[in-house]
């Protein structure tokens, strides 16, 4: 697919441009230690990440779907957790969700060729990106990363009132930044988020799949490195 035509392209943000799972991971370790996990019969680090990073996927699943609202979801994915891990609720550490928010947007970790690959599409495209994020957890990770110099419209769901795929998002995004559908195109991890919520919108959308999963068959166009956005633009 020849993308010459497009004008506009807008990025996801967590596991697209910051790497979510690495970020989360130094933070979880560094919290695992200093509230004693393993005091709590919590048996590694390992075990823990492992547990919360698929209650927070399931979660985070049930909220772009709109079942769950953002205090659910900021709830359950913990307390899932450790219950999971056989935690009694009142042994539950109350602040460390508090924690957790306050340190890891502050964490650095990028995919590869994040500040080369903006760069180079800078020069030639207006870059946006929309995020279905915490409002003042994107607010700070653009800014420690130093990402946000890249992008002319950086939008938060929360500011929006929905999310993606809400076709609304993506009308929103469009118009604020001056933009048809025929020029645009949409970068994601997300499936049903970023590639089918654009493309049921009608924009081109192309799936950021670094792990190399299987991809649907309505999945148009794909890349496995961001890098490979500079061959493709």
């Amino acid at each position: 697919m020849s993308y010459a035509h497009k004008k506009h392209i807008f990025f996801d943000l967590d596991h697209t441009l910051w790497d979510f799972d690495r970020n989360a991971e130094e933070t979880l370790r560094e919290l695992f230690d200093s509230y004693r996990f393993l005091d709590l019969g919590i048996p590694s680090a390992d075990r823990f990440i492992e547990c919360y990073t698929r209650n927070n996927q399931r979660v985070w699943a049930l909220y772009h779907n709109g079942k769950i609202d953002k205090q659910e979801l900021r709830r359950a994915r913990f307390a899932d957790t450790f219950t999971e891990l056989g935690i009694e609720p009142e042994r539950f550490p109350q602040a460390f969700e508090t924690d957790y928010l306050r340190l890891c947007p502050h964490k650095t970790n990028l995919f590869p060729g994040v500040h080369e690959t903006l760069a180079y599409l800078k020069d030639k495209y207006v870059l946006h990106l929309i995020s279905n994020g915490f409002k003042d957890a994107a607010e700070i990770k653009v800014v420690k990363t130093d990402i946000k110099k890249y992008f002319s419209q950086i939008i938060i769901s929360e500011d929006v009132g929905v999310h993606k795929p809400h076709p609304d998002i993506f009308h929103f995004s469009l118009c604020a930044a001056e933009a048809t559908v025929t020029e645009s195109v949409m970068i994601g991890d997300s499936i049903e988020a970023d590639i089918r919520g654009a493309q049921a919108f009608g924009l081109d959308a192309i799936y950021f799949n670094p792990n190399e999963l299987e991809e649907p068959q309505d999945v148009k166009a794909s890349i496995k490195k961001l890098s490979d956005l500079m061959s493709l633009f």
